[in-house]
């Protein structure tokens, strides 16, 4: 790896410039995290985004919002509905500089508008709990103020950025992911504000991942009178959840997880339709065709009954995510300026997915955890260090001076890069 020329003074001004403004990130958290942005509450979603807008004037940046076409899911009695998203918003400048950094961080949390955990709690003087804080709106404060921070060196002109602020990550960005491949071809990396594990380890590799929903249709009947007429949808998703459950096992690394079903209705009546919902983890790219496979010859079984048809729907929205020479060679950046900071900081699989797979799959080495450190997400216990907002705004900091300090980037020169569109 490149060894790096490093400005001590400006790098020590930069940081102790970020030391004071510990107050102004928790008041920004609290002013997010008080916004519910649960991803299909469009008003929500919309006003993080125009806040964030206000707050990105001190970045002297442009600024344009992207419409989200919406999402298709299926309820819960098997109709297909579109779903509105909220707008993305993309901040970006100097898109000629010599160094192109993409940031990126969803505005979305898992919590609804009509979801009980909606305030936040100081729990002890260095720990809040609040839906968001750490998944990911302490993430989108660290970004930000790391930004600022770099803005205010004299290497500014050797690094230009582009942040996308997605609506739609907690449901796999079935839309933004749409902006990635373009996104990657203009950049060298990509920087990532999900919030690292509880540890304050960050994550490497990752799982891929993909949401499904079948849907089987029967026919109704008396359950006294004319049972035997009757085709019990509930029964054919039994059988098809056993087969699919039965799966498990079969290859390394694999794991597929029913967990949702809704079907059926008063007892007197045999169910004409039943809904259910599963997720499924892969290691490697080539397991997404074998299990697609698997089940083809289950859904083949099932259709070929008589008065019974089972439906599929969704699928793989995320490839894992394996670690390139180049995303190994940024680790290591991103370890040396931790060690800047007496922070050991190690790289860890894991079988949770996020923005990072799509990047890595549209060939864009980065990194995917810088945000803050928390723990117990998409949980009422949420929660997330204060300190580390300081802490985790100087790393990324760093990694900006020396990115733009390098005068040797030839392990993230990629070929074909595109120039943004202005």
């Amino acid at each position: 790896m490149t060894d790096f020329t490093v400005n001590n003074t400006l790098e020590a001004q930069t940081l102790e410039w970020i030391a004071t403004q510990q107050s102004v990130m928790v008041q920004n958290l609290w002013t997010l995290a008080s916004i519910n942005s649960g991803s299909y509450n469009v008003e929500g979603v919309n006003k993080v985004a125009d806040t964030l807008a206000l707050w990105s004037k001190v970045l002297d940046c442009e600024l344009e919002y992207i419409p989200m076409p919406p999402h298709e899911v299926v309820d819960d009695f098997g109709n297909r509905n579109q779903k509105p998203l909220g707008q993305a918003l993309r901040l970006f400048k100097r898109p000629q500089a010599p160094t192109q950094v993409f940031l990126c961080a969803h505005m979305d949390t898992v919590f609804p508008i009509d979801h009980p955990f909606q305030t936040i709690t100081q729990l002890d003087e260095d720990t809040i709990n609040g839906p968001g804080v750490a998944d990911l709106k302490g993430g989108i404060v660290v970004m930000l103020k790391a930004l600022e921070a770099f803005e205010r060196s004299s290497l500014q002109e050797k690094l230009g950025w582009e942040i996308l602020f997605n609506p739609d990550e907690e449901i796999g960005s079935p839309s933004s992911s749409a902006l990635f491949g373009n996104i990657a071809k203009r950049h060298h990396l990509g920087l990532i504000y999900e919030p690292s594990f509880a540890d304050g380890n960050l994550a490497g590799a990752r799982k891929g991942s993909g949401n499904f929903a079948v849907v089987t249709k029967g026919k109704a009947a008396h359950a006294g009178r004319e049972h035997h007429i009757g085709r019990n949808a509930l029964r054919v998703m039994a059988d098809f959840t056993s087969a699919l459950d039965d799966l498990n096992g079969q290859q390394q690394g694999i794991t597929i997880n029913p967990g949702f079903i809704q079907g059926g209705g008063a007892v007197n009546i045999v169910p004409d339709t039943c809904t259910m919902r599963f997720n499924i983890r892969i290691e490697h790219s080539k397991q997404q065709a074998w299990c697609e496979a698997q089940i083809a010859i289950i859904l083949a079984t099932i259709n070929a009954k008589d008065g019974i048809t089972i439906e599929l729907h969704g699928g793989f929205g995320r490839a894992p995510k394996v670690l390139s020479p180049a995303n190994e060679t940024l680790c290591k950046l991103v370890q040396s300026c931790g060690e800047s900071l007496g922070l050991a900081l190690e790289f860890l699989p894991t079988g949770g997915c996020c923005d990072g797979n799509n990047l890595a799959a549209a060939g864009l080495p980065n990194i995917d955890t810088l945000g803050v450190q928390g723990g117990k997400i998409h949980s009422s216990d949420e929660y997330m260090v204060l300190s580390s907002l300081t802490t985790r705004s100087q790393l990324s900091a760093l990694i900006l001076l020396r990115l733009a300090q390098s005068n040797d980037l030839a392990w993230l020169k990629r070929e074909g890069m595109e120039s943004m569109p202005c």
